[in-house]
């Protein structure tokens, strides 16, 4: 899925935000708490902030015409490398990864931001979708952390731009129920499969899900950063929705 037309400077800057944030907040930790488990499953403190140093490394792989990661294997054993590091070590490479992936971004003409670069698993998408692509990644893995930073906590701005972002993702996928998303605030996004398609393996017809909540509540859900907690469904339950 192609992202549509942004404003690369302006989420260039917004994503300084959220990297000056997450520093400020990873600073006042300590070795011991880089050890103890994130909020994903396997995975300590340490492992998450590797992967937030080696995904800004592969944007600029991307940004440089290379692979975004050499292999799956590779990506996965670059994490679990970095990930028993000290603070002081975590840190230097959190804002050395950072700066190179600025100075990147910095680099890029007008024209360099219109062209189509490849992600993982061929993937393709604007060069100018770098940015917002980057501040997902900072602030959900800041919430991933479990240190004082929730879904709440995420700017307004950001959790309705990563709302649409997860209906678009969403949108046609086979593996999610017709679904109807009505923020507290009025807005309606809908996603899934077609209402009415059936459920893709030739069973009965499907109603739309109608899901209701705060954008806030919706992106945890979407993102499976939640059980759906804050939200309301027309169907009995949530329906179930894919690994992201």
């Amino acid at each position: 899925m192609t992202s549509p037309a942004v404003d690369p400077t302006a989420d260039t800057a917004a994503l300084a935000e959220s990297t000056a944030r997450l520093l400020a907040a990873v600073e006042k930790l300590d070795d011991a708490s880089l050890a103890e488990p994130s909020r994903l499953p396997g995975w300590t403190r340490g492992h998450v902030l590797a992967h937030l140093s080696r995904n800004a490394d592969a944007l600029v792989n991307v940004l440089a015409g290379r692979p975004m990661y050499s292999s799956a294997e590779a990506r996965e054993a670059d994490i679990e490398r970095d990930a028993p590091r000290p603070l002081a070590a975590q840190l230097e490479d959190l804002r050395g990864s950072a700066a190179r992936l600025d100075a990147a971004l910095a680099a890029l003409t007008d024209e360099q931001w219109r062209a189509t670069v490849e992600l993982r698993n061929g993937v393709t998408d604007l060069a100018s979708s770098l940015p917002f692509r980057r501040r997902i990644e900072i602030e959900l893995h800041h919430v991933d952390l479990g240190i004082g930073y929730e879904l709440g906590d995420m700017p307004a701005s950001f959790t309705d731009r990563e709302l649409e972002n997860m209906a678009g993702r969403f949108s046609g996928h086979p593996g999610v129920r017709p679904l109807e998303l009505r923020v507290e605030d009025g807005r309606t996004l809908r996603t899934g499969r077609p209402a009415g398609d059936g459920d893709g393996t030739g069973g009965t017809t499907e109603e739309t899900v109608v899901v209701s909540g705060s954008a806030t509540a919706l992106v945890g859900w979407l993102t499976g950063r939640t059980d759906g907690t804050g939200l309301t469904a027309s169907d009995t339950a949530l329906p179930p929705l894919p690994p992201l």
